[in-house]
């Protein structure tokens, strides 16, 4: 169907997955305003084809999570099975479209959160590839793509390819799964990947590596636990890995890398050294991959409170004037404000002593780092006094669980016996990340709050019976594992709501500005049990100088418009499934505005399952809706 704004090329590009290379998510941005985002309307709506219940595992985690960028008039993007897709900006219709045919045997992770762009200044008239598409594969491959053409690069590695699993021994299917967009600064593509979590000690080494953008050539390597290296001489299996989002300062030649936690999960003891570098953001000299600093946002981390966002670079306001710094979200909750030039903390964090304790207690460390500001954005502990239930009995049933668990707060040692994990692995603050308003000086984040079980189980005490259960192996150690939600009869979390929290935090102060409920039951609980009760949530946000934050990230499929300002919640709109995923922005040269998201579900949150990239923008497009389809419908 032919739009109304068809024909009219973009006016604003969105060059980086974070809108710019230090993962702000801010537009300047102004035609969508308070006043008339109630207008705003679906513009147009693309297929992507990825939903073929036959392609995926039944045990696999899948989700359409990517954020498109937009550059050279067209919107680039990837779906989860790695199709690499390029659209009209105007209209959603397909330019073309790339196939990489990954090998999905063993992969447990099914995603693609975006893909990069670089142009390559050297370029001549009539060469090949002078812009190109980098995107990286779920089964460890790092591929360069004309932007023009979607065709692969010749040059670049091995026919517009580079094997990232070539140089490590005995990898299995689904041990090395990129992700996160690779981040491109200069005519450098540096990536980590996503390194299998709980199944044993022997995957791939975490190591970070930046390649030439052109030819594919390694540059340098950086492996926790082998440091620099300029050729891969046997990376380390095991190491912290790097499967989240990158930033980079191009000024200060810095890229800035968030890391997971060793091999050996909620099992501390055998690590031998490697969690010096785990659970960290690391900066890395960009022409060497040298370290320049690291700071270490959780000690022997044996509670998956990964590193698992994007670190944001921003100026922070202070009293003699902007600061060069980096604020880092992890799972616990916290929030870092570092100095991005030296990694100290601009705002204060203190070491406090922990429990001990655990069938490796040699393993922990006996503090943690606790920022003073800003304010957690998630409670530090859970007692009977916060549960929750639906009737009486649903209640006293959590309270009930809740003294039969080991429960010393943040940091309880995990043991042989149930241990409550709060925030669970799913934080507090994941991959979605957090947005900056440097107009405002407002942080926004999205966290969840669902309280987690975590058992080790002892290795010969395993039976079939526990083998069926979702049970993980952890080999390499004396333990299993065995993690679930901590719910209700009635299946819902023991926590009292909100279950999901939107937060504004202001700046220089680091105090909270305000935080509502985000998200409904919808499609958790049965009508009229859709209460505004705050929901578990995975993505991220989008701030506009006009002063609007856009949020999907809920498992009610809604996408929504809150003031920053004052958190008031102004439109929001039914997703055709999850949009677990960050919206985008960009304008038109006819001066529409639209906001785009990708809403493809997640079967591992509950929600609605679909392959769906939706547009939205005001008036003139929303007189007329259409639908393009990679299907033709």
């Amino acid at each position: 169907m032919a739009l109304a704004n068809a024909g009219s090329p973009a006016a604003t590009t969105w060059m980086h997955f974070g809108g710019d290379a230090g993962g702000s998510r801010f537009t300047a941005l102004e035609t969508i305003t308070p006043g008339n985002v109630k207008q705003l309307r679906k513009a147009w709506e693309y297929h992507t084809g990825d939903l073929d219940p036959a392609s995926f595992d039944a045990f696999s985690t899948r989700g359409f999570q990517a954020t498109p960028i937009l550059a050279q008039d067209t919107l680039y993007f990837c779906s989860p099975l790695n199709q690499v897709i390029a659209l009209d900006p105007a209209t959603g219709e397909e330019k073309w479209a790339f196939a990489a045919k990954p090998d999905l045997e063993g992969v447990f992770s099914i995603k693609c959160r975006g893909v990069s762009y670089h142009a390559d200044t050297a370029a001549k008239p009539g060469d090949s590839c002078p812009t190109r598409i980098l995107a990286g594969t779920v089964d460890g491959r790092l591929l360069a793509l004309d932007a023009r053409t979607g065709l692969p690069c010749p040059e670049f590695g091995d026919d517009g390819e580079v094997d990232l699993t070539a140089d490590f021994e005995n990898v299995d299917g689904g041990d090395y799964i990129v992700t996160s967009p690779p981040q491109v600064i200069g005519n450098k593509v540096i990536t980590g990947a996503l390194v299998t979590d709980l199944q044993h000690d022997e995957v791939p080494s975490g190591v970070v590596r930046a390649y030439d953008a052109r030819s594919g050539e390694l540059i340098w390597a950086w492996d926790p636990l082998q440091e620099n290296l300029r050729m891969p001489v046997g990376f380390r299996p095991g190491s912290p890995n790097a499967w989240a989002p990158f930033s980079a300062d191009p000024e200060r030649k810095l890229v800035f890398v968030p890391t997971g936690n060793p091999a050996g999960d909620y099992y501390g003891g055998g690590r031998k050294g490697s969690d010096y570098y785990g659970s960290s953001v690391i900066a890395l000299h960009t022409d060497t991959g040298e370290l320049a600093w690291r700071f270490q946002t959780v000690h022997n981390d044996i509670w998956d409170y990964d590193v698992p966002a994007q670190p944001l670079l921003f100026d922070f306001p202070g009293d003699d004037g902007p600061v060069p710094a980096l604020v880092q979200a992890n799972k616990t909750g916290f929030l870092f404000v570092l100095n991005r030039e030296t990694g100290e903390p601009i705002l204060p964090v203190e070491e406090r002593p922990v429990p001990g304790g655990g069938p490796a207690p040699e393993a922990l460390s006996p503090t943690q780092p606790f920022p003073i500001l800003p304010q957690p954005l998630h409670p530090l502990g859970l007692s009977e006094e916060d549960m929750f239930g639906f009737v009486w009995f649903d209640k006293q049933a959590c309270k009930r669980k809740l003294r039969e668990l080991n429960n010393e707060g943040l940091f309880t040692p995990i043991s042989t016996q149930p241990t409550l994990v709060y925030p669970g692995y799913m934080g507090g603050s994941n991959w979605g990340g957090v947005s900056w308003d440097p107009q405002r000086n407002l942080l926004i984040a999205n966290t969840s709050r669902l309280p987690t079980i975590v058992t080790l189980i002892p290795r010969e005490s395993l039976d079939e019976e526990a083998r069926r259960k979702l049970v993980e192996p952890q080999l390499g150690t004396p333990f299993a594992v065995e993690r679930s939600p901590m719910l209700s009869p009635l299946g819902a979390p023991c926590n009292r709501p909100p279950w999901g929290v939107l937060t504004a935090i202001e700046f220089p102060s680091g105090k909270k500005r305000w935080e509502v409920p985000l998200g409904n039951l919808r499609d958790l609980a049965p009508f009229p049990l859709w209460m505004n009760l705050g929901v578990p949530n995975s993505g991220g946000s989008l701030v506009t100088a006009s002063g609007l934050t856009f949020i999907a990230a809920t498992t009610d499929s809604y996408i929504r418009a809150f003031e920053t300002a004052t958190g008031l919640e102004l439109w929001r709109d039914r997703l055709p499934a999850g949009g677990h995923a960050t919206p985008m922005t960009y304008e038109l040269e006819n001066g529409s505005q639209y906001v785009v998201i990708a809403a493809g579900g997640n079967n591992y949150m509950g929600s609605r399952e679909g392959d769906s990239l939706v547009a939205y923008s005001l008036s003139p497009a929303r007189a007329r809706a259409g639908q393009t389809s990679r299907g033709g419908g």
